[in-house]
């Protein structure tokens, strides 16, 4: 009953000659796909269950009916394929966060944000590995070399915080929002990076000048992959800001920035580079400026387009993870020893808590001392947050996992049976179960009469002023970014605060998002487009909503009026 739909996807023939069984496995499958979506909107109001959770029990209990089915030979109906996973599953969810990210709150936590997600991974990664090689030895859970025990570390540093992400309240929090959502990302990315590095490394003859070759190798792939993803994203833009496609298609401008994208993750794997980090990077610069360079429609096709990709391909991988965590062939290898594979799943979530405690805990304290003012810092509460924020593990461990442990689904040696079935367990476990704690810890920690309201307060008025009322359209978008020239046009300056908030206000810091700003309206946005850059072709469809003084062709020619003179009131 199973379905080989990478080698349907190599062979599109094959479909026509499949028999009844095949096509109503594919079937079964998209229906399961629409039951999760169905189930998770019905439960939107516990926000503590998300589709992740749906999809992992529906997958669990789906696997149980085709294994009593199947009289225990088979728990999935589709044979998993790397190809499937790694090149169409990945792409649009890593894209996605890269489009989404809230660009402002990143670039000005983006120090904190970095220990976080780099040098906290980092601590993380050396902390399980070195954990796993003392520990799993003991445990003689089979032939494992030193390359599978760095990789161990690599695949359990990468977090999933989802579920506290949609607990946590952006306008509330925006701070710890922020650093949850920024560490998220950047520990992604550099989880990826390290794992493709461990790989490259030379784990035969290691002595001081090999760690220097490592360390090269990690610090070549991130940067040449975020290079060649920003490449990919400033093109685009380019490309889109030049010839203006929206004057002839809306569908065109769509059309090129998923096919860039997708082929900026391409490029990547075919020079052995990242690719998850390549299009990750991607996704920013596309927001930033090749967003702003298409016409409204386009502006929120993409936007919906872009998650709704995210989203479906998210479903299907915890809908098959919870299918294959019951995969008989693995559980065969092991089921001579449960209580050693027990053993290992909880020495991985031991090892998963006491690495994330290691570096969240001082990092914040090092943060803490960079800002002056009090309001500024991170409270134990929200570190607390952030800690259990990071304990779960989704999407990107998954597919370490599989890559690292199992051939074309397939795990040939004990030890390797060993890992995929304790990371299935340990991903299950930690997004059922720490999802479902989320929200009464989170609520707990911070009440809703306390929750963020002073780092609003700071926010708002330490880093910029407060930002005028945005228009529909751009609180639909939902980038928390609103045209220039809008702000320009027709909003007049706010006015300062009130004199009893002052006493809140510190000296202006010369953060690395104030230089940003300054060289990205100099060199970059004239060049590239973007915010308060966005071409001008009359009769264009953003003709309108983009200059809304510029008289069209139909009505006689006027002065303007100044864009920020008020409108006189009328008797």
């Amino acid at each position: 009953m199973a379905v080989d739909w990478g080698g349907m996807l190599m062979n599109p023939g094959v479909v026509s000659a499949t028999d009844y069984t095949s096509v109503a496995s594919i079937n079964i499958f998209v229906a399961l796909l629409c039951a999760c979506i169905v189930i998770g909107h019905l439960l939107e109001e516990h926000r503590w269950i998300n589709e992740s959770i749906t999809a992992l029990v529906i997958g669990l209990f789906t696997g149980c009916v085709i294994l009593l089915t199947t009289r225990g030979k088979s728990s999935h109906i589709l044979v998993f394929s790397e190809d499937l996973f790694f090149i169409y599953v990945l792409p649009p969810i890593i894209f996605n966060a890269g489009f989404q990210v809230k660009k402002k709150q990143f670039f000005r936590n983006f120090m904190t944000i970095m220990l976080f997600g780099a040098v906290g991974t980092l601590i993380s990664f050396i902390i399980i590995s070195l954990g796993a090689i003392g520990l799993f030895r003991k445990l003689d859970i089979g032939a494992l070399e030193i390359g599978d025990y760095l990789a161990i570390g690599a695949i359990f540093s990468a977090t999933d915080s989802v579920c506290t992400l949609q607990v946590l309240n952006q306008d509330e929090t925006p701070l710890l929002y922020s650093l949850v959502f920024g560490e998220g990302v950047v520990n992604d990315a550099t989880s990826v990076v390290l794992f493709h590095a461990i790989q490259n490394f030379d784990l035969i003859h290691i002595d001081a000048i090999a760690v220097l070759k490592f360390v090269g190798n990690f610090l070549f792939l991130f940067f040449t992959s975020t290079l060649l993803g920003a490449i990919a994203g400033l093109l685009t833009a380019y490309i889109i800001k030049k010839l203006y496609f929206g004057r002839h298609s809306t569908d065109r401008e769509v059309a090129l920035m998923i096919l860039m994208a997708y082929l900026s993750y391409m490029v990547a794997e075919l020079l052995d580079l990242s690719g998850i980090l390549t299009v990750f990077f991607c996704g920013i610069l596309m927001s930033h400026y090749t967003w702003h360079n298409v016409t409204e429609k386009s502006r929120i096709t993409t936007k919906h387009a872009f998650a709704t990709l995210s989203f479906i391909a998210e479903v299907f991988l915890f809908l098959y993870v919870g299918m294959d965590a019951l995969d008989i062939e693995k559980w065969r290898s092991v089921s001579n020893s449960p209580g050693k594979s027990v053993s290992v799943s909880s020495i991985l979530l031991g090892l998963v808590f006491v690495g994330r405690a290691a570096f969240v805990f001082p990092l914040s304290a090092l943060s803490n001392w960079r800002r002056k003012s009090p309001d500024e810092r991170i409270t134990f509460k929200q570190q607390v947050t952030i800690w259990w924020a990071g304990l779960m593990r989704g999407a990107v461990s998954i597919a370490l996992a599989y890559n690292q442990f199992t051939s074309f689904g397939d795990t040939e040696e004990r030890g390797n049976a060993f890992l995929i079935t304790s990371t299935i367990t340990v991903v299950l476990f930690s997004t059922i179960v720490f999802g479902l704690i989320t929200k009464p810890l989170v609520g707990y920690l911070l009440p809703p009469s306390a929750t963020g309201h002073l780092s609003s307060l700071t926010l708002s008025f330490t880093s910029e002023p407060s930002s005028p009322p945005r228009s529909y359209l751009s609180m639909l978008l939902g980038f928390g970014q609103q045209s220039q020239v809008e702000e320009e046009q027709t909003v007049p300056p706010p006015p300062p605060p009130p004199p009893d908030l002052r006493m809140l206000l510190t000296a202006p810091s010369r953060s690395v998002h104030h230089y940003w700003r300054k060289f990205d309206d100099k060199f970059m946005r004239p060049v590239f487009g973007g915010r308060g850059f966005v071409p001008f072709v009359p009769g264009s469809p953003t003709e309108r909503s983009l200059h809304p003084c510029q008289p069209s062709k139909s009505e006689p020619e006027r002065d303007n009026p100044p864009p920020l003179s008020p409108v006189p009131a009328t008797s």
